[in-house]
């Protein structure tokens, strides 16, 4: 017997016996998950608790099921979002995303080395059996392949993800990087031409695609096309976040070692670089590329001053 049909069949007994109404529970259910829905935004924990109630008054209603993971999924606790929606896809197997989300929750769980990354395939598959068209799902479903060491069903299903939603320029550089890993340059720089091509202005994605293609010119010893990327992942970026702090180090070190160098800009971004990222908890982070500024800046005559 089907979990759902089961579990309305003993709510029926129960009513019979007891007098209990099973329409009332769900309504009660709802009106549970209701109040829990405004309490999420700044008390995730405590919306999971009524949620978690809501679930016992209604065992059926597969969106409370969903509620409840994602409040799990707020507190990172992924065994406990994993295990809502083992139950959310028993009664709802259609629904693609709670299959995506119950992929997502088995291969964070997976990095932590609780489960291996096998357990996370099947439900990506079945969300895109469900939703052939969930690029998401296809560019996970790579993820796990490529954990697994199965480099071409990895690059099948980022391409895949690639041709259901080309808009999402972040597919891209997933496949180029992998291409590049490999060792396939002149594959890995069309795709990220590709990329251009589908992005929108100002999409921060393209910033991958930039240091990604200075990659590619690296690798040929292109020089002048190596800048020219850097310089335009630095554009893309803006001042903020981690991405903003390596990209002050790749472009610094490459104008150091340019012939001849540009020393000036190449002392201003190691120097920015160093004082971003050098101090504090983030110095063992970046401890080679901070090792690697100081020794570039004292070769050009410069000082960390």
């Amino acid at each position: 017997m089907k979990l759902g049909v089961a579990v309305v069949s003993a709510c029926l007994m129960v009513s019979s016996v007891l007098g209990l109404g099973c329409n009332r529970n769900r309504q009660e259910a709802v009106i549970m998950a209701n109040d829990a829905d405004k309490m999420i935004a700044l008390n995730p924990a405590g919306a999971a608790t009524k949620y978690e109630q809501a679930t016992k008054l209604d065992p059926t209603n597969h969106r409370i099921f969903f509620k409840l993971a994602m409040a799990y999924r707020k507190t990172e606790d992924w065994d406990k979002v994993a295990s809502a929606l083992s139950r959310a896809v028993q009664i709802a197997p259609k629904y693609a995303n709670y299959w995506f989300e119950r992929g997502y929750a088995l291969e964070m769980q997976a990095k932590k080395k609780v489960i291996t990354y096998e357990e996370a395939k099947e439900p990506f598959q079945k969300c895109v059996q469900a939703d052939p068209n969930f690029a998401d799902c296809y560019e996970e479903l790579g993820n796990v392949f490529l954990w697994t060491d199965d480099e071409q069903k990895a690059l099948e299903n980022y391409t895949k993800a690639i041709e259901h939603d080309p808009t999402q320029i972040r597919y891209f550089a997933t496949v180029a990087d992998l291409y590049l890993r490999l060792g396939f340059v002149k594959e890995a720089e069309q795709v990220l031409k590709d990329a251009k091509g589908f992005a929108k202005p100002n999409d921060k994605a393209l910033y991958g695609v930039h240091v990604l293609l200075s990659q590619v010119y690296q690798e040929r010893d292109q020089t002048n096309e190596m800048v020219t990327e850097l310089e335009a992942a630095k554009a893309v970026v803006g001042g903020e976040g981690s991405e903003a702090v390596q990209i002050l180090f790749n472009l610094g070190s490459t104008y150091a070692q340019l012939k001849p160098p540009r020393t000036q800009e190449a002392i201003q971004m190691l120097k920015g670089f160093t004082q971003r990222a050098c101090k504090g908890a983030k110095a063992a982070q970046y401890k080679t590329e901070c090792e690697t500024s100081q020794s570039l800046v004292a070769r050009l005559g410069g000082t960390m001053q």
